[in-house]
């Protein structure tokens, strides 16, 4: 059964009359998205440091925001979590997952790197992945200066952000130049051509829609052939194996549930060590959502704890 603050939500946004995201440009999209998520959103938690940087790349400057926990200091090396915020790789920025961020720093007591990678339909795939390796290469070569310890790099995100991490991880793995710890894919997208059961039972009516699905894609992939790539669509990829230790977190009412669960699957088959934790009566994006789901809370402190034990074993 759906959630009753899942439903609630829902038939608010209904009542409401509020525009979907696929009815507006990306320019109003995104707009609106940072304009909500207050409404959502829990307070930002106070944490040690918020510092603006960026990552030097051949593509171009990438913005980053580095985080350091709540009571430590700028001496101590950390481990980091590199983050990739959700949004479809269309809308979402620092901002808008500025809390999350924190609230895994405080929860992890690492050290957090958000990415600001570039964003369709102005920059198409692959650009969002370029970006997301250039970024996570640039934190492990700039280790020492950012007070983080290079040799425990976990990487991370939601939705569009989990399908950036998951692809980061395993073109990490192929190069053999930069070791990854652990990888935290919160309702991951990890197959573009968008064909498991869970795109139909859930494709209508639980804030993800099959019509918010396809433009999202279509503003990322402007090539069909692009959703046959694993940059695109991680479980593509022929090799599985040898891959960090993942938590894969997916909704129950999520288009993307199922192609979650077989990413993890994929991965266990393989022989790479995957946990798999299914919200059962939740909807796509709902980490974010702590000031209106209670379940939210408990999913980030969950990852944040599972981080936790990865990073500091």
């Amino acid at each position: 059964m759906l959630h009753p603050q899942a439903r609630a939500l829902i038939d608010f946004m209904e009542r409401s009359g509020l525009p979907p995201a696929y009815t507006l440009s990306p320019a109003d999209a995104r707009r609106v998205y940072r304009e909500r998520r207050a409404f959502t959103q829990p307070d930002p938690p106070v944490v040690a440091e918020v510092r603006d940087l960026h990552a030097e790349a051949p593509q171009g400057r990438i913005p980053l925001r580095l985080y350091r926990p709540a009571g430590t200091t700028t001496g101590t090396a950390l481990p980091v979590l590199v983050y990739f915020h959700g949004g479809g790789w269309t809308i979402g920025d620092l901002e808008t997952h500025d809390t999350l961020c924190r609230s895994f720093a405080n929860g992890a007591g690492c050290a957090v790197v958000a990415v600001d990678y570039r964003l369709g339909p102005e920059h198409r795939f692959p650009a969002a992945v370029d970006d997301s390796l250039a970024a996570t290469y640039w934190v492990q070569r700039n280790a020492a200066a950012l007070g983080i310890e290079g040799t425990r790099i976990a990487v991370g995100g939601d939705s569009a952000g989990g399908n950036l991490a998951a692809v980061v991880a395993l073109a990490a793995r192929d190069a053999g130049d930069l070791g990854i710890t652990f990888q935290l894919l919160i309702y991951p997208a990890t197959d573009m051509r968008r064909i498991a059961p869970s795109h139909t039972t859930n494709g209508e009516g639980y804030l993800l829609t099959r019509d918010s699905i396809t433009y999202y894609h279509d503003h990322y992939i402007d090539d069909p052939a692009h959703d046959l790539d694993w940059r695109a669509s991680p479980l593509l990829h022929p090799n599985h194996e040898n891959l960090p230790p993942a938590l894969v977190l997916t909704a129950g009412y999520d288009p993307l549930r199922d192609e979650g669960r077989e990413y993890a699957e994929r991965l266990t088959a393989a022989g790479s060590k995957a946990s798999y934790v299914c919200f059962d009566r939740q909807v796509h994006g709902f980490v974010t959502m702590g000031k209106v789901f209670d379940e939210a809370n408990t999913a980030v402190a969950f990852c944040a704890a599972s981080l936790r034990a990865a990073l500091f074993r």
